[in-house]
């Protein structure tokens, strides 16, 4: 007994296909819906990091401050890179997989919704009374005026006639492409939102600066004119728009509770034309009335106290700084800072650094001695008072290391190179001598505002594509696609002389079409006027 074997079909699948079928089923899945919304949903699971996480690029001390406390665990999230989230490599993978995705997902589904937009309704279909809402009813009226009727109140509806036979006639109308075309709106404008923000991250800047109200003036010529400054990846500080502002005054009022109330800053600005004539403008400057210029906006975000000390030394020269010390309670607006002075006229560079000075301590604009101990119990400047420790020696000016303006480095106390004179609580306008001789002065306190530059190129397409997610979002969720059909013929044997057949059917699952559709059918039965 013999058995023959089946031969197997040869195998033709090469690596080049096998390569081709899985690019085209990852692409395929890639530019799926299903895939775009699960991609959208890591995107805002990955964005919380940088919501509860000190950043980078915002506060590197804080960073450094919170991964001291943290030990191991916050080492390694600075490895995952937890503290610059969106310049991170995951996130930027998300983002890039994200617009593809979309991108790949909207243009064929563009395509078909035009071919829809261009097709006609489909045809009626042959039995009506199969629809799940339906009417028919005999009337008196000719079969031409039913039609015209039926016309006239379908007008609204995208529909087309067509000609049956055996003096049959049909309507097939449809309504509601706007649900699909506010799909299409959110989608692109979801699209358009995340590609000009990314834009916006390239060639966007905003810094921080701290200007005294006092006439000072601050040009927008470069990136060090700032306190802080953070640019986008495309910024280098070399084409930003050239305008200068004078700060000229600062108004705050506080309600009873010490509460910020109202802010206002007079200020004078120039920009374009004005730079080269001098002409300065004027503008009230507000918390929520930014100024905007040359593509720019200056925002007033803060404002703090500048105590004014002035120095005369033993040889007697003199020398006056108005230094801004930050706010260390928000509530009562207490500040802390120091004022350091460099004596003028001395050539000896040892010399020189030993008898620097600073005027360190804290400010009271209300204030308020408990057992000698300066408070403040209110923010507005009521007979303001600052308890102040004097030192002299080397202050590390010009050691050729950043230091912080609002204090002395510790470190120079702890070896000796700065000695503490006196410590003393001082009124406007009281002096205090030091023991060579040397006489300090509070002058009294000026104010300083914060103001924030902005620049963002992208702001009102980032807008634009916000506002289109909205409207296409309302009429993909309120626009109902439904269609109608209305099948008209002479009447038979032992009927009216037309009778007319009205069917509808709902293309989606929302409620209210079966109300529509007694409104419409009883009108086109009736002949009563109205859509």
């Amino acid at each position: 007994m013999t058995t023959t074997e089946t031969p197997k079909k040869p195998n033709h699948t090469t690596p080049v296909k096998r390569v081709l079928a899985f690019l085209r089923n990852t692409w395929r899945g890639l530019t799926s819906m299903r895939t775009a919304l699960v991609l959208l949903f890591l995107l805002a699971l990955a964005a919380l990091p940088g919501a509860l996480l000190p950043q980078r690029r915002l506060n590197a001390p804080k960073v450094d401050e919170y991964i001291t406390a943290h030990g191991w665990w916050g080492t390694l999230l600075d490895k995952l890179e937890f503290y610059d989230v969106y310049s991170s490599v995951w996130f930027s993978a998300i983002y890039l997989l994200l617009m593809v995705s979309l991108v790949g997902c909207l243009t064929p589904r563009s395509f078909e919704y035009f071919k829809a937009m261009r097709a006609k309704p489909v045809l009626t279909p042959r039995k009506l009374a199969r629809m799940p809402h339906h009417r028919v009813a005999g009337v008196e009226r000719p079969v031409e005026k039913v039609l015209e009727e039926a016309n006239a109140r379908l007008s609204g509806w995208r529909r087309v006639q067509r000609d049956e036979g055996d003096g049959v006639h049909s309507i097939s109308a449809e309504r509601g492409y706007l649900r699909e075309t506010g799909n299409l709106v959110f989608h692109f404008g979801m699209l358009g939102l995340i590609v000009f923000f990314a834009l916006g991250k390239l060639f966007s800047y905003e810094g921080q600066v701290i200007v005294q109200a006092d006439g000072s003036q601050f040009c927008n010529g470069g990136i060090y004119n700032y306190d802080s400054f953070n640019a986008g990846l495309r910024v280098d500080g070399t084409e930003m728009a050239p305008f200068c502002l004078k700060v000229d005054d600062f108004d705050a009022r506080f309600t009873a509770a010490g509460q910020a109330d109202y802010f206002h800053s007079n200020i004078q600005y120039q920009a374009g034309e004005d730079l080269k004539s001098g002409t300065w403008r004027p503008y009230g400057l507000e918390v929520n009335s930014p100024l905007r210029v040359d593509g720019v906006r200056v925002y007033l975000l803060d404002h703090g106290y500048t105590p004014k000390f002035t120095v005369t030394f033993p040889d007697g020269s003199v020398r006056t700084m108005a230094t801004q010390w930050r706010t260390a309670v928000p509530a009562t607006m207490t500040a802390e800072g120091a004022t350091k002075f460099d004596q003028p006229g001395i050539t000896d560079e040892v010399q020189r650094r030993t008898r620097q000075l600073a005027v360190t301590g804290l400010l009271a604009p209300t204030p308020q001695l408990h057992g000698g101990i300066l408070t403040s119990v209110g923010p507005e400047l009521n007979n303001p008072q600052v308890a102040v420790d004097i030192y002299r020696g080397d202050l590390g000016l010009d050691a050729g290391r950043g230091q912080s303006l609002f204090e002395i480095d510790q470190s120079r106390v702890a070896d000796g190179r700065l000695k503490k004179m006196t410590r003393l609580n001082m009124q406007v306008g009281q002096v205090t001598t030091l023991d060579d001789g040397t006489k300090v002065k509070f002058d009294g306190v000026g104010q300083w505002v914060g103001l924030q530059v902005s620049h963002d190129p992208t702001q009102v397409y980032v807008l634009g594509f916000a506002i289109a997610m909205f409207v296409g979002l309302g009429a993909s969720l309120l626009v109902k696609r439904r269609r109608l059909w209305v099948r008209v013929r002479p009447g038979g044997e032992g009927e009216a002389g037309t009778v007319i057949e009205v069917a509808g059917l709902a293309r989606t699952d929302q409620a209210g079409y079966g109300e529509e559709f007694q409104r419409i059918s009883e009108r086109l039965i009736t002949g009563e006027k109205g859509s």
